[in-house]
């Protein structure tokens, strides 16, 4: 039997018009009419409010204004694609509606989500130099490790945390402060050994993620708390402007920083700093939401919609 979704509201006359036509129309092409109310979810309300009458038939969306001739075509595409044959793996009506609730649920609160999981990927990280001054290091090891394939961790473009400095660069940085050369006791790099030195109690310890990609993820979260307040008003942001504003200075920063330290190049090392580190970090973070998630969003209202349709065709709206 083919389904059909009428969204309607009170004192409509086109609605009644529309669902006047189904009824007349349903021993012709049989089907069953589910009528929608856009006032019972505001996502209905939004999309549909200067719409209805809508009518979903199947995969064909018809809008106002809809003749009894377009249903009928309508009516009988949908019969012509339609398979009575119901798949033995299909789930119950009550699998079905959970699902949807909780498909619903995140729909509605999916930057919540994002930001809690993107706070918790930062925060990992700062907590391992609190375990450790805990005495706690066995846990904080563990992140080290976990982290280990996601971040090079090197400690000379790392933060330190209760240490004489928050950073130890290397020598050729060109900063007035400690070199890690110095406070490591080397006088050559080698990154296996290097990436192993999460610190002392004098010079305090690394956290589990180097700068930049501080930067990067915390401009994510700040990015998404800010989104919070301008959903509803930011446009994606182009993707040239993207290339420009996000991978531009960051392949520049690190990308001449990786060439120069190659051994055939004929140029000097160079060492880029906390402050390139950060702010190139911070600006691929904030290019990337502003590009996704105002798309993400879109995908999200479209999802509300659709699925606050099938919970109250069914009776199980909130």
């Amino acid at each position: 039997m083919i389904r059909v979704t009428l969204f309607t509201k009170e004192d409509c006359s086109l609605c009644e018009e529309v669902r006047s036509y189904l009824i007349s129309l349903e021993k012709e092409v049989p089907h069953t009419l589910q009528e929608v109310d856009i006032n019972s979810d505001p996502a209905l309300l939004k999309r549909y409010l200067e719409r209805i009458p809508v009518v979903q038939i199947g995969p064909y969306t018809l809008e106002a204004p809809i003749s009894e001739i377009d249903l009928k075509v309508a009516l009988n595409a949908a019969a012509d694609g339609h398979s009575s044959v119901e798949s033995s793996s299909s789930i119950s009506r009550e699998q079905g509606v959970r699902m949807n609730k909780a498909l619903l649920f995140f729909s509605r609160h999916w930057l919540a989500f994002f930001n809690l999981i993107v706070f918790l990927y930062i925060a990992l990280p700062f907590a391992s130099p609190y375990l450790i001054k805990a005495g706690m290091t066995t846990p904080a090891r563990v992140i080290y490790k976990v982290y280990g394939p996601l971040c090079h961790q090197l400690p000379f473009r790392s933060w330190f945390l209760f240490g004489e400095q928050p950073v130890y660069p290397l020598e050729r940085s060109g900063l007035d402060m400690k070199s890690y050369e110095e406070i490591a006791g080397v006088d050559s790099i080698d990154l296996l050994r290097d990436r192993a030195f999460i610190g002392n109690e004098s010079v305090g310890y690394k956290v589990a993620l180097c700068q930049r990609d501080v930067a990067i993820y915390g401009s994510i979260l700040l990015a998404g708390l800010a989104f919070t307040f301008l959903r509803h008003r930011l446009k994606p942001l182009p993707i040239w402007a993207w290339f420009i504003i996000g991978i531009l200075p960051l392949a520049l920063d690190g990308g001449s920083q990786l060439i120069t330290s190659l051994p055939f190049v004929p140029f000097p090392w160079r060492e880029s700093t906390p402050f390139f580190r950060t702010l190139t970090g911070m600006l691929f973070g904030v290019a990337n939401v502003w590009m996704a998630y105002p798309y993400v969003e879109e995908i999200m209202v479209d999802t509300q919609t659709l699925v606050a349709a099938k919970l109250a065709a069914a009776g199980e709206i909130n």
